[in-house]
């Protein structure tokens, strides 16, 4: 077997956590920045990796295709130099039309970096070097960093950086940048070339066809013409042909326009393809000589066994289910107890305590209500509810994504999504929206296709996020397990709960289908979903990323609107109009849609006061609840409050409620509008007014309708 080639890496000989001495990093802010740095690459290289070594920020990084979105910037400094890098978005190509594309490609091209870092997968070099000769084409100052070579070893591929930096014309690094082995080198080659130090030669060959490269040698010749100073006349030349608008309207003039169109005209339409297939040919003969691979089948035999069975057409969707079944129970199970800790915590002592505070300094009653049982109260809630669940649930999805596994989710829904009109990348967004619906709308940003963004957006609040969760299993456990014997009621509230969830899947790929054939009409587009290799999950990383970078930030954000919430809601409850509270007459008002919908005026004006956050409605209905009873003194209305299961039933059952009502109300729970934040953040993600009301109304619409339905079935059998 042929002996491991690349021991010229500088990183070959370097210990595992390998110092980077002269580095300092400073994060997201600087000043002062002598060199810009572009940091490229295909999804999945490791890229975010490889920025978070240098600035010391904490990017999320995933084991999926389409992490970075839009371009993230931090700062270092290295050799008395300060550096800002940017991290542009993972592409394939620089000679599409994506968005992903032009942000890259017209950094590298417009923004002019003093030196551009391509990373690469050392695993599967071949299939990146397409993006790095196209990127060698556009600029000369570039660094190439061979990222995984600890996978690489692993799946006995060896490469020869040293040869590879000859047929490259550019320094090349080899590295291991999760345990930070090579990033000293790599920093050292991006000083040179970066202060010149280092002059890039870089490998810009062609063979195209005879005819073709005599055309496009013309058109280059008068591109240099034009601009003398270009050093990529040659790659102007090509977008020119290819009527690129942004290269046109940099670069062309009416004499270098009117000469590509006619060019563009004698090559015909397969120009692209030419070019293409010249890059992948030279690709494939520069892997050639460089990388040796011990195990020909090119991947490790465990990644295959996998795939097959967790991409299998028969096996593959129910170990889906299962395998996300499994995280729901687990956060289900597992937030109890943190939960019902920090409800006594933050409700059950710190409240009493603050209030008597509050009347000890001789606060008016309105002041000691409005902050202490409005304010705190309800982000005291929220935090009790959201918190627990939020930090197991994040976790354990990073956990699968980190190990690689969800690419496939995306690969099994692909089909089911594409017969719906959507994008199979939604079967990502829609994994994230169970987490949180805002965090869900953000992430949709991986789908390139405007129309199928907008569907993939507009439908995420089918996903059931951890705010509604409680609700889901508080009222499955109280009246629908409670409808059969008892050794049964533990099994039957699960499968009440993931017969919600289902639903909700259900919903949205129909919604969905709807929506691709009437507001949203178009062609469903292909898009390229590579299946990372399964790597081990970094736990203890990613229990840090997922509570600092998710659990925390989502919190803050619904924490945000829950404060101005719990005010509202204690205004509502202590302001009078005739004798008769402001929620006194809007529950009378709601109660005539509220029964004809299986529910009660109670609980449709508490998801109106609680459209914040999901998490205080079940709070709000049992304070709204009491109120209506007459069970709630001056002194505790507008109070959000919560008791045990058996006091919060004996609370619901007094107030009229049935088998009926909580089976509405878990329909409606998955069925209304979004909360507050979700709703902001689809504003700023689609910068509209119609869409965003278009998401907000369309699943409130849909509950209505269904849980009407329902309601009017249910009494015409019952009775």
């Amino acid at each position: 077997m042929n002996q491991t080639t690349n021991t010229a890496s500088p990183c070959a000989t370097c210990p595992k956590a390998a110092p980077m001495h002269g580095l300092e990093r400073r994060g997201a802010q600087a000043d002062g920045e002598r060199f810009v740095v572009a940091l490229a690459g295909n999804p999945n290289t490791g890229k975010s990796t490889v920025f978070n070594a240098l600035t010391g920020l904490k990017q999320h990084t995933g084991n999926w295709p389409g992490k970075t979105v839009g371009k993230a910037e931090g700062f270092f400094g290295y050799g008395g130099d300060t550096y800002r890098i940017v991290d542009l978005p993972g592409t394939y190509s620089l000679a599409s039309t994506s968005e992903d594309e032009e942000i890259a490609r017209d950094f590298i091209l417009f923004g002019k970096p003093d030196v551009t870092v391509m990373v690469a997968d050392a695993t599967r070099l071949e299939r990146n070097m397409n993006l790095i000769l196209q990127v060698l084409q556009i600029t000369d100052r570039a660094v190439l960093c061979v990222n995984l070579l600890d996978e690489a070893e692993r799946n006995h591929i060896h490469i020869d950086l040293n040869a590879l930096s000859r047929r490259l014309g550019i320094p090349v690094a080899g590295c291991s940048a999760r345990s930070g082995k090579g990033i000293d080198r790599l920093l050292e080659m991006m000083h040179e070339v970066a202060t010149g130090a280092y002059v890039c030669r870089p490998h810009r060959a062609t063979n195209l066809p005879p005819a073709t490269a005599d055309h496009i040698r013309v058109l280059t010749e008068a591109v240099a013409r034009a601009h003398p100073n270009l050093s990529n006349a040659e790659w102007i030349a090509f977008r020119l042909v290819e009527q690129d608008p942004s290269v046109r309207q940099r670069f062309g003039n009416d004499e270098l326009n009117a000469l590509a169109e006619n060019i563009h005209l004698q090559i015909s339409n397969n120009f692209h393809d030419q070019w293409m297939e010249d890059i992948y040919a030279q690709a494939e003969a520069i892997c050639r000589d460089v990388v040796t691979q011990g195990n020909r089948r090119g991947r490790l035999p465990m990644d295959v066994r996998l795939d097959r069975i967790l991409t299998h057409r028969v096996w593959g969707f129910p170990i889906m289910v299962a395998l996300l079944s499994g995280v729901f129970w687990l956060t289900i199970v597992g937030s109890n107890y943190p939960s019902s800790w920090l409800s006594d915590l933050l409700v059950g002592l710190i409240h009493p305590a603050l209030r008597g505070l509050f009347v000890g300094f001789g606060a008016p009653a309105w002041v000691t209500g409005l902050f202490v049982d409005g304010v705190y109260l309800s982000t005291a809630w929220v935090v009790s509810v959201m918190l627990p669940p939020m930090a197991i649930f994040f976790p354990l999805f990073t956990l699968l994504e980190d190990f690689g596994y969800l690419p496939r989710v995306a690969f099994n829904l692909d089909e089911l999504f594409r017969r719906a009109g959507a994008h199979g990348k939604q079967a990502l967004t829609m994994s994230m929206g169970f987490g949180c619906n805002a965090a869900g709308v953000v992430s949709t940003r991986i789908i390139d296709s405007t129309r199928e963004r907008l569907i993939a957006i507009i439908t995420n609040n089918f996903s059931l996020c951890n705010g509604r969760w409680p609700t889901q299993i508080l009222l499955a456990t109280l009246f629908v397990g409670a409808a059969v014997p008892v050794r049964y009621s533990g099994l039957v509230s699960l499968v009440a709960v993931m017969g919600v969830v289902f639903l909700g899947v259900t919903l949205m790929f129909g919604s969905s289908w709807v929506l691709s054939r009437t507001l949203l009409r178009g062609e469903v587009s292909t898009f390229h979903l590579e299946l990372p290799p399964y790597r081990p999950p970094r736990f203890w990383s990613t229990i840090y990323t997922s509570i600092i970078d998710r659990t925390l930030i989502v919190l803050w954000r619904a924490l945000v609107f829950a404060a101005p919430a719990g005010a509202v809601i204690w205004l509502c409850c202590n302001l009078t109009v005739g004798g008769v509270s402001i929620a006194a007459h809007l529950i009378h008002w709601l109660s005539t849609p509220g029964w004809i919908m299986g529910l009660n005026g109670v609980i449709l004006l508490a998801y109106i006061l609680a459209i914040p956050a999901n998490e205080i409605v079940m709070p709000t209905v049992l304070m709204l609840t009491l109120l209506v009873l007459g069970q709630s003194d001056a002194g505790a209305a507008g109070v959000l409050m919560e008791g045990g299961d058996a006091e919060t039933k004996q609370i619901l059952l007094a107030g009229g409620w049935n088998l009926l009502t909580a089976v509405c109300l878990m329909l409606f729970c998955l069925m209304h509008h979004p909360c507050s934040t979700t709703i902001y953040t689809i504003y700023k993600e689609t910068h509209s007014a119609k869409w965003t009301a278009v998401a907000t109304f369309l699943p409130l619409v849909l509950g209505i309708i269904v849980t009407s339905i329902v309601a009017f079935i249910w009494r015409m059998v019952a009775g």
